[in-house]
């Protein structure tokens, strides 16, 4: 893919606060239709990459281009095909949950009321309610109904069903982002940064795994859940010296072995079932393991 089809393209952004380099020489590339998840540890670098993508914040280096345009030069051009939560939400006090969605209805230039009244019924919200009144969570499903509704062609999420119930949280990742891509296929496109990736694990597409302000991995889904393989097996004696396999982590405990091994060739799994075994079991990671693993 030409980088001038990205709805996202990062080039070695850099980011310090003083001495301390909370991004590092990133490169990002998300493809319109995708939904892309971004994850890390508290700290990673996640929320400041955001930030610099939407021109929240100025790079020390680097370049950033939303829809092949840069978001510092035609920031209102680039702002006004996307939306974005935040993990910390906030309205005017003094408007209710009714006039905060018609106050940002008037920034845009489409909003479906459909889903707007859909999505309120739905979250049980009170549109006469005054948003102080609002406890945490539904502050954030009042966020999310406003990202939602203009159906914008991008969607930057940043942790953002962290104040939502577990049922609430399931049924919006499922339901409602799940909705809004397969409205428009090609074109929708998501930025998810989470730590629940168990929850958006059957939405993500690609994804990217930073540390300490830099990649770690990034991949397909699928094609890590292909690579990333959990091996168990119980020998029929004491486990051999297993050190040809290479693993990302390894567990003994009597005669029985698991480990993790990435893109574990079938000569290396045929060698293992060269041994007197018991049992032997190879299993794909989930995206959340592959996360742990990626970062030990």
């Amino acid at each position: 893919m030409k980088s001038t089809d990205a709805v996202i393209e990062i080039r070695g952004l850099h980011k310090s606060y003083g001495a301390t380099d909370a991004v590092n020489g990133l490169d990002l590339m998300v493809r319109p239709g995708r939904c892309y998840g971004f994850f890390g540890r508290n700290g990673a670098g996640k929320t400041t990459t955001i930030k610099c993508l939407l021109n929240l914040l100025k790079p020390n280096q680097g370049t950033v281009r939303v829809f092949g345009r840069d978001p510092s030069k035609q920031e209102v051009e680039v702002k006004s095909r996307l939306a974005y939560v935040p993990d910390q939400v906030a309205f005017y006090p003094w408007m209710t949950v009714n006039e905060t969605l018609r106050y940002l209805e008037s920034f845009r230039r489409k909003w479906n009321r459909d889903i707007e009244n859909d999505l309120l019924e739905r979250f049980d919200l009170d549109a006469s309610k005054l948003t102080t009144a609002l406890s945490k969570g539904q502050r954030t499903q009042l966020a999310l109904i406003s990202a939602v509704c203009p159906e914008p062609e991008l969607l930057v999420l940043d942790e953002p069903t962290s104040g939502l119930d577990p049922i609430v949280r399931r049924e919006f990742i499922e339901t409602v982002i799940g909705a809004y891509q397969e409205a428009d296929p090609e074109r929708r496109t998501i930025l998810v940064s989470t730590h629940l990736i168990r929850e958006f694990e059957g939405l993500i597409d690609e994804f990217t795994i930073i540390n300490n302000g830099r990649e770690v991995v990034s991949m397909e889904a699928d094609t890590a859940r292909r690579q990333f393989q959990r091996v168990r097996a119980r020998f029929v004696h004491a486990p051999p010296d297993l050190a040809f396999a290479s693993p990302r982590s390894m567990r003994r405990e009597g005669r029985e072995v698991e480990m993790v091994l990435h893109e574990a060739a079938p000569e290396l799994l045929e060698r293992l079932r060269g041994y007197p075994l018991e049992s032997f079991d190879v299993e794909s990671l989930s995206l959340e393991e592959i996360f742990v693993s990626s970062l030990r």
